[in-house]
């Protein structure tokens, strides 16, 4: 092990608590320093890439067209509004945003087209008339998805499920309570089967809400029916400027907090003594921590980071969420039928999801989901064109031959959009980049390009992802997408809190 140089500190803050280190600048090390900083610590996060976002990067293509590289759909906007007011800021003078409305544009592979409106009863009203699913039945099934989400997010998302304490309360005994009617022993698709047992197409339709978190629809448990009130009773918003206006905005108040951010400097070893962490190591210089915070994906930060020390190897070996091909295409048109998210689904959704989690493949007809945000920021391109984020939920890298399966994804994928479309996309396409799965795996230290960690596929994948903090050494914490309470946007920044909180 390095020897700290004597006398070696980063510059502390006045305060008296103790300086943090976090490891990786994506949004939940972004989060969780502004929130430590709040405290009174003094924070450096160390991010090996050039600049912060992690997933949430944005780049630009030949001719104009912007783009957010990973995150889209933006739920809970409260979860950011609260870092501005932790260090008594007011959001608005930072970061702004919209509910969208509609939602989302849904194409169904036999030519039908659904709307998914902000209002419940205008959404309801619209699959009654599109689907012919009694309105009411869709409202029912909406406010169930409510109630699950009331009873459990207080105790399941907002609380470390590895604490004892986590489990005296009055939210507790209301999960508890709840448990009967939440469907454990089922699954996803059987519980909206069951709801909706007149019509596949509002099934498959609900069945995606799965990939939020990276999971199968025909194996995750009836519990994450719960996801569709983030959209339909919370509402999904539209941040100004972009997904990455989230992360800029932070990382803004983060400096004005006093973080201090060390961009390529990657982090090479956790240093630990007497089962404890003692600092870092990076190419540059050693630095002594007591406190240290990854951000990183929790299976490189034990192979990588901590290579002498007992690594969780049953928790490592669970089984890995989806990841994702994305294309990012400048398109030479606009389409007024298409709104900021569209999904146009395959026709055999089942196949689709055996693919990717019994195959490890690319099914032959895949659901594509294109984000267009400049729907609502014109200048990600050019007059009279669209920015279109393409993505195609795929496994994660297991040593697949990616080119193949990019191409065929491709052309899969322009089957898809041509059909629903009754056009050929492939001539409006401008500018092109993609990534897949190893490319995500390089870029964000994402094991197997994963996107969430670990998957949902199993009634106890809550309890047995890896918690916030180490069983082991004293003074190691865990946030972000591969540890609790999952991955995506507002889970992310769950895990800073519950994180923050457990410093404190």
């Amino acid at each position: 092990m390095p020897v700290l140089p004597a006398g070696r500190k980063l510059r502390q803050a006045s305060s008296l608590k103790q300086p943090v280190a976090v490891i990786g600048a994506g949004i939940g090390g972004i989060a969780t320093a502004v929130r430590l900083a709040a405290q009174g610590h003094a924070v450096t996060v160390f991010e090996g890439r050039e600049s912060f976002g992690g997933k949430m990067h944005q780049f630009e293509l030949p001719g104009g067209y912007r783009f957010d590289a990973g995150p889209s759909l933006f739920t809970l906007p409260g979860l950011v509004d609260e870092l501005f007011r932790l260090a008594q800021r007011e959001p608005q003078d930072y970061f702004r945003y919209e509910r969208l409305d509609p939602i989302t544009q849904y194409f169904f592979a036999d030519g039908t087209r659904l709307t998914a409106w902000a209002d419940e009863d205008k959404f309801a009203a619209e699959v009654e008339q599109k689907l012919q699913v009694p309105a009411a039945e869709v409202r029912g099934f909406l406010h169930r998805s409510k109630r699950a989400y009331e009873a459990t997010a207080p105790t399941f998302l907002h609380k470390s499920l590895h604490r004892p304490q986590s489990y005296w309360s009055r939210d507790t005994l209301r999960a508890v309570a709840e448990m009967p009617r939440l469907g454990l022993l089922s699954t996803m698709h059987a519980r909206h089967e069951q709801a909706f047992p007149q019509d596949a197409r509002l099934v498959q339709l609900f069945d995606r809400f799965a990939t939020y978190n990276g999971s199968d629809p025909y194996q995750a448990p009836a519990t994450l029916s719960l996801i569709p009130h983030l959209e339909h009773g919370l509402g999904a918003y539209y941040p100004e400027g972009g997904i990455y206006s989230i992360a800029s905005s932070l990382v803004r108040l983060a400096e004005e907090l006093g973080v201090q951010f060390r961009y390529h400097e990657p982090v090479e070893e956790i240093l630990t003594a007497g089962g404890r962490v003692t600092g870092v190591r990076t190419p540059r210089d050693v630095y002594d921590f007591g406190l240290v915070v990854s951000n990183m994906d929790v299976v490189p930060t034990y192979r990588r980071l901590l290579p002498q020390e007992p690594a969780p190897e049953r928790t490592l070996a669970q089984p890995r969420s989806s990841s994702a091909l994305i294309f990012y295409w400048g398109v030479a048109r606009e389409f007024p039928e298409l709104g900021v998210h569209n999904i146009f689904f395959s026709d055999d959704y089942r196949r689709e999801f055996e693919a990717i989690f019994q195959r490890q493949t690319v099914a032959d007809d895949v659901t594509v989901y294109v984000n267009i945000t400049s729907k609502k920021t014109p200048a990600d391109a050019p007059p009279g064109h669209e920015n279109w984020f393409v993505m195609v939920n795929v496994p994660h890298d297991q040593g697949q031959d990616w080119p193949a399966l990019l191409a065929q994804a491709r052309a899969a994928v322009l089957r898809r959009l041509n059909q629903a479309l009754g056009l050929d996309v492939a001539p409006l396409i401008r500018a092109e980049r993609a990534w897949t799965p190893p490319g995500i795996a390089a870029d964000t230290s994402s094991f197997g390009g994963a996107l969430y960690g670990s998957s949902s596929n199993t009634m106890l994948a809550a309890f047995l992802r890896h918690p916030n903090f180490s069983r082991r050494l004293d003074g190691l914490y865990f946030c972000g997408g591969s540890v609790h309470p999952g991955g995506g946007i507002p889970l992310c920044l769950l895990s800073a809190r519950i994180v923050a909180d457990l410093i404190n």
